[in-house]
């Protein structure tokens, strides 16, 4: 009997995870359980002209240094010198993945995350946990920061931090401020009709702005097969199909001129 029950304590040691261990193995209760959150399968489009609109209706409470900026990046823009944020293959960061993305998104469950998954390149990939883990005291800085969240009934309730402070608040893809030190974003997720989903936001960036700015992106569902997310790779634009010594293809780097910008084809 002793060496049964020195068994079975060996046995209960080892399905007791480690103190260190924040995701422990679901169990088929917490797959059960994201039966009951809202339905955001299929794929989700912004907005464009909603995006554009609130830049006019609720313009962002920049600081009355960064405006002659802002005039600046707006101006280069208007006379057809973009300043081109989204640049090398960067993310877009946190808040801007939201605020002027023009790609497609969809959502994944799984026990205790959301997962953002943007089209065209692995940049656009968003972890939201939502395990009940608090905000760890000094996040790594990263684009797209460290973002903890719950449900709160059919929406999702995000704060995040640790967003690098080069990450841009952009109007544009050419027209943006980075964020600088500090920056705290809080989001609500929730439908507002079947296939429309409004990403309320509140960004508090005191290097930048004046106070916290409230503004909602809409992003509208689609479920037909002409409307997958399909793969994208924002350098393979930099290389060019050739072969190696033994015949195989492989992609070689394409010639570039100053700042990045590709010759024309060959006549």
């Amino acid at each position: 009997m002793a060496a049964v029950a020195v068994g079975l304590a060996s046995v209960a040691a080892a399905q007791t995870p480690p103190a260190d261990i924040i995701d422990p193995a679901p169990t088929a209760e917490d797959w059960a359980a994201l039966g009951k959150l809202p339905d955001w399968s299929g794929r989700w489009s912004p907005d464009i002209s909603d995006q554009d609109r609130q830049i006019e209706t609720n313009p962002v409470p920049w600081k009355p240094e960064v405006i002659p900026q802002v005039k600046y990046w707006t101006e280069e823009e208007n006379q057809g010198r973009p300043h081109g944020l989204l640049l090398n293959c960067l993310p877009h960061g946190m808040p801007s993945l939201i605020l002027i993305t023009h790609n497609a998104n969809e959502f994944l469950f799984t026990p205790g995350r959301v997962t953002l998954l943007g089209e065209s390149d692995g940049n656009r990939l968003r972890r939201i946990y939502t395990d009940g883990r608090a905000m760890p005291e000094d996040p790594d800085p990263s684009f797209h920061g460290t973002s903890v969240g719950h449900w709160e009934g059919d929406t999702l309730v995000v704060e995040t931090r640790g967003i690098l402070p080069q990450v841009f608040l952009a109007l544009s893809e050419a027209v943006g401020i980075p964020l600088g030190e500090g920056a705290v974003i809080r989001e609500r997720i929730h439908l507002i009709a079947p296939d429309t989903l409004a990403h309320d936001l509140v960004i508090e960036a005191p290097h930048i702005l004046t106070r916290p700015w409230e503004t909602r992106r809409i992003y509208y569902r689609n479920r037909k097969r002409s409307y997958e997310i399909v793969e994208g790779v924002c350098r393979q634009g930099d290389f060019e199909e050739s072969t190696d010594r033994w015949g195989n293809p492989i992609y070689v780097p394409t010639h570039q001129q100053n700042g990045n910008i590709l010759p024309p084809p060959a006549k």
